[in-house]
């Protein structure tokens, strides 16, 4: 099994679930108890929360809060802001934003507030002067993602930051980072973030377990209410063993940004350009930089994205065609739709996503195998007549 869907989920790492087990077993106490059985308990948390503090360079570990998941954390980041200010009724986040906060600001539409969705260009490129024009007094928070979960498209995170505070310092900054994180440096001091979310199972972690970043500066209404726990932000006994292995994840993930940037983004190239040069249908649906290293989305003309999935999945590679969260939709690509990707490509679009745990073997084996399933399927393609132009063409 080949894996290239790690913007999906990750492989926990071994060394995470090494430093996750003592929790399960021996040290199985409740943070919050009194006795001394619980102080290692609680000294893990003290210790992921500096770790996560670290990972983000944030100023105090007091600025970081544990959660179930990105959606949550999202979800606590733009309705504590929205809630604790009820008088500002104006929203801004892009188009292209991941279904759990789009279907959020979807909602919130319904409950009387005004959202701008600002466009991207066919590169996947914010436009920025259209997020300019958009702030107002009346805006409560930009929300904009840092990386894209189908294309890889980094967004220029520092300058809408000092965009947003030139025009209206008093709007709120929240940045969803669960695509970034053990990709890219996360930085929120330098980049002038109020919020940000990340999921810890995106860069080798477990499943069920993410954390909120949010200044000092920022105030917020908790969205789980309940006990004491996260300084009253999030009530509910902490999932120490999880918070424990999403912080060795985060450990590992910076000790190996290097090879991230390098290793995996070489494999990534590589795979991209095989498949670019060797099927004739083929077409990069971003720009070549300014993305994370370890993703490409990838058209291919008058074919079925499930039909190429389905064929891969056969062969033993594991791909997808978009965000997992819309699995099983026959919609295409929202993400793809506001990048103008032509009609013949984007029902055939497939986005791979590499990991560090990604094999040069692997990459060989996607590069043999790509351009045979191609072919199967295009040799049954309704569209002979446009294949046959689009290859004379090339």
């Amino acid at each position: 099994m080949i894996y290239l869907d790690n913007n999906a989920t990750t492989k926990i790492d071994e060394r995470v679930l090494d430093a996750m087990m003592p929790y399960f077993k021996e040290e199985y106490a409740n943070p919050s108890s009194m006795y001394n059985f619980s102080k290692k308990a609680s000294n893990a948390l003290k210790e992921a929360r500096g770790v996560l503090k670290d990972f983000l360079n944030a100023k105090d570990e007091k600025e970081i809060i544990f959660t179930s998941c990105g959606s949550e954390s999202a979800n606590t980041a733009i309705k504590g802001v929205l809630n604790y200010n009820k008088s500002k009724k104006h929203i801004i986040t892009t188009k292209v934003e991941h279904p759990c906060v789009l279907n959020l600001y979807q909602t919130l539409e319904k409950q009387g507030y005004k959202v701008d969705y600002i466009g991207v260009n066919s590169n996947g490129d914010l436009d920025l002067e259209q997020l300019e024009a958009a702030i107002t007094p009346d805006t409560a928070l930009v929300s904009v993602m840092w990386a894209n979960n189908e294309t890889g498209v980094i967004f220029p995170i520092k300058k809408i930051s000092e965009i947003i505070k030139s025009k209206s310092p008093d709007t709120k900054f929240f940045v969803d980072a669960v695509q970034a994180a053990g990709k890219i440096p996360l930085d929120v001091q330098e980049n002038g973030i109020d919020l940000l979310g990340i999921s810890g199972h995106k860069f080798h972690a477990p499943k069920g377990v993410g954390a909120l970043y949010v200044n000092s500066k920022t105030l917020i209404t908790p969205l789980i209410v309940g006990g004491h726990q996260e300084r009253g932000k999030r009530a509910g006994t902490e999932n120490v063993p999880y918070i424990a292995g999403m912080a060795k994840a985060a450990e590992l993930a910076m000790d190996g940004l290097k090879y991230e940037l390098t290793e995996v983004k070489r494999l990534r190239d590589k795979l991209e350009k095989n498949i670019l040069k060797n099927i004739y249908n083929s077409r990069l649906n971003t720009g070549v930089s300014n993305r994370v290293p370890n993703t490409t989305n990838i058209g291919f003309e008058y074919v079925e994205g499930e039909l190429i999935l389905l064929h891969m999945s056969d062969l033993g590679i594991c791909a997808s065609s978009g965000s997992a969260c819309t699995s099983g939709s026959l919609e295409p690509s929202h993400v793809l739709r506001a990048m103008n990707v032509p009609f013949t490509a984007i029902h055939g679009s497939i986005r791979f996503s590499l990991s560090r745990f990604t094999t040069e073997k692997e990459i060989d084996y996607v590069c043999e195998k790509m351009p045979e399933i191609i072919e199967k399927i295009t040799a049954i393609s309704p569209y002979q007549e446009e294949l046959a132009a689009l290859k004379a063409h090339k």
